[in-house]
């Protein structure tokens, strides 16, 4: 029966992702393509002369705007700028639409647990300890994180200099295409009531709206478990005028250094088959390439086309277009705790619906039933090897031999173990404490070393104790043990299973539970919030065009000082329309019709 199921889910998910959206006028009739949109191939499609149809002119084979990164503001900056222009987009990751793994709620795990080169998601462990994930997909991080949407606070916005007026007619532009109203779980809804019985009020329904109290928020998540991702906001944009290529990675931006200035001319990709291209950037004034490949992705493409530290660049022999110290710097990862909470009741799948928005800085959420038979999870990590993607960054150390063969040989229940059962996630709104990114060799392909220095700053701990101690006060409320049926455990015994529960690679204390700032350092992980590395000021000015050069700018998380409100996606997905229109309106003044 299960089986019959997952059958008709699936063919539901076919018929869908074949589907054109025909009410919005946005996508014309065309035979059937295995990429939903017509204007979708592989890379290896692309040459100069198919190209000239999608130029601006159609005489060349450049365009007005390049993209690099089809995620999760690259998708929305995409559609937007294609009203008016023609545009490019590069995409190293295939589609979402016929993935299992990304489009059904009952497989996030399993996307995220998939390690094999096909995989939506690409693994990689933090010099801290911390396995991580970056997206490889149309769609970008909406493809692979729990879902949850809401709205930055009016603080974020008003720090980042943003027009408040254009940034709230932008998140319903995204809001109206793949954002609906969770049916909430009754693990969801007794995190709910406990967190209002300790203390954390007022309640405010549900709403986009980031608001301190307990609040039910929105969900990529249909009532069926269905993903909409931001790839899903390319129904919006003008066919005609937009390319986007699958499979496509970018290898390097190309400068004109004979000026002033460095000017960018276009970038070299390598396509599925390992061919390399050249698309070039338009001669238009106004013409850019925009990186938008993540806080992992934009740093490391910027360094290695040869703007960052000069030291750094040397060292690998890449060629100094501008030096700029600060490339790679300020990286930041929002520290996540997590407890796990035994239960005698049965537990539905679900991921965050509930959130607590304390006024100490921390976010308490949750995640239930997210078990899966460890057979079925692709993990080859090949942990002993400098050249694996997902250890090369680890210290030599921490892969000694006798170490990493305790890892393999409790590898499987470890994995299994992280996806089962039920949990309350604590998660620090503000980290102070900042990391740096920096090259590990000069292949695109592989992950650069990251370090996002967790705890480093003792106000960063503080919190992360005041946090575990109200998740602590959570579990054994009144409320809360009504649902579970289970017996009041003391926190000791709380974090003793906990200890156990959470994966990294750090070295952990198993019997100093009784230490809560012992406990936070140990089972931190990542809730996949990590930002930085192009900040505003000190790489890209207030506007996103990168500082010393012309015709680039970046627009993605990567230029953020902190992660807005208490899942960044929904700012980040408004933030793609917001530039969009900025840029459009910019070049074209009341003439842009945005």
């Amino acid at each position: 029966m299960a089986l019959k199921l997952f059958l008709f889910a699936l063919l539901l998910c076919l018929h869908s992702s074949l589907s054109f959206s025909a009410s919005k006028g946005k996508e014309e009739k065309s035979k059937f393509n295995p990429y939903r949109y017509t204007f979708i191939d592989k890379a290896s499609s692309f040459s100069s002369s198919s190209s000239s149809s999608y130029s601006s002119n159609g005489r060349d084979s450049s365009y007005d705007y390049i993209i690099i990164g089809g995620g999760t503001a690259g998708c929305p900056l995409a559609a937007t700028l294609s009203q008016n222009f023609s545009v490019l987009v590069l995409e190293r990751g295939g589609v979402p639409f016929t993935n299992a793994n990304v489009s059904f709620l009952r497989n996030f795990h399993i996307g995220l647990a998939d390690t094999s080169a096909s995989s939506a998601s690409q693994a990689f462990v933090s010099t801290d300890g911390v396995y991580n994930a970056r997206a490889r997909v149309l769609g970008g991080g909406s493809c692979i994180n729990a879902g949850f949407y809401s709205r930055a606070d009016a603080s974020f916005v008003k720090r980042r200099g943003w027009d408040e007026k254009l940034v709230k007619e932008s998140y319903p532009w995204v809001e109206k295409e793949i954002v609906h109203q969770p049916k909430l779980t009754l693990w969801q809804k007794a995190l709910r009531d406990s967190l209002l019985e300790v203390g954390v009020r007022p309640f405010n329904g549900f709403t986009y709206d980031h608001v301190s109290g307990t609040k039910i928020g929105g969900t990529i998540f249909d009532r069926f478990g269905r993903r909409h991702t931001a790839a899903e906001l390319l129904a919006y944009a003008n066919p005609q005028k937009l390319r986007v290529l699958i499979y496509a990675t970018v290898q390097k931006i190309v400068f004109d250094t004979s000026g002033t200035r460095p000017r960018v001319t276009g970038v070299i990709f390598k396509d599925e088959k390992g061919n390399q291209h050249q698309a070039l950037l338009s001669n238009r004034k106004g013409s850019e390439v925009i990186l938008s490949s993540g806080a992992i992705g934009s740093p490391q493409m910027m360094m290695l086309s040869g703007i960052g530290p000069k030291k750094e660049l040397k060292r690998l022999k890449i060629p100094v277009v501008l030096e700029n110290e600060y490339v790679g710097k300020g990286m930041a990862d929002n520290p996540m705790n997590t407890i796990l909470v035994p239960s005698k009741q049965p537990i539905e799948q679900s991921l965050i619906q509930t959130v607590g928005i304390t006024k100490m800085g921390v976010y308490v959420e949750a995640s239930t039933g997210f078990g899966q038979s460890p057979a079925s999870i692709h993990t080859h990590y090949g942990i002993m090897s400098d050249k694996n993607e997902l250890f090369s960054t680890i210290p030599t150390k921490q892969r000694a031999p006798e170490a990493t063969q305790a890892y393999v040989t409790r590898n499987k229940f470890q994995l299994h173990e992280a996806f089962n059962g039920s949990f309350i996630l604590e998660k620090l709104a503000y980290p102070i404490s900042r990391g740096h990114l920096s090259l590990v060799n000069t292949n695109v392909d592989d992950n650069p070393s990251v370090t996002f220095n967790y705890f480093k700053h003792p106000v960063d701990l503080e919190r992360c104790v005041e946090g575990i101690r109200l998740v602590s006060k959570v579990v054994t409320s009144k409320r809360f043990l009504n649902y579970t049926q289970c017996d009041k455990l003391n926190v000791h015994k709380m974090l003793s299973l906990s200890v156990k529960a959470n994966i990294n690679l750090r070295p952990k204390q198993v019997n100093d539970t009784k230490s809560m700032a012992q406990f936070c350092k140990d089972t931190v992980v990542t809730i996949w919030h990590y930002h930085g590395g192009c900040l505003v000021g000190k790489v890209v000015s207030p506007d996103h065009k990168v500082l010393g050069v012309d015709r680039l700018r970046i627009i993605d998380g990567s230029t953020f000082k902190e992660s807005p409100g208490t899942n960044p996606q929904a700012t980040i997905m408004m933030m793609g329309r917001y530039m969009g229109v900025k840029i459009l309106r910019e070049r074209l003044g009341n003439k842009a019709g945005v």
